[in-house]
């Protein structure tokens, strides 16, 4: 298998996934959400990425 190539995933795989991306996108909304009652800052900027990086990551297992 290359890098190129595709599997067919199971019903679990599909479902791990979907539950990781939407666990990803609550967190990642809730951190949006303190920059209304905070401020911004590099500190949660990163925390954002960090968990966009997560989920990528996360799916690269699923997917691998």
């Amino acid at each position: 298998m290359t890098g190129h190539d595709y599997r067919v995933l199971s019903d679990d795989e599909k479902a791990a996934m979907q539950k990781l991306k939407d666990m990803g996108l609550e967190l990642h909304e809730f951190l949006t959400g303190l920059e209304q009652i905070t401020k911004t800052s590099r500190e949660l900027s990163i925390a954002k990425t960090k968990v966009e990086e997560a989920v990528m990551w996360a799916v690269k297992h699923i997917t691998g």
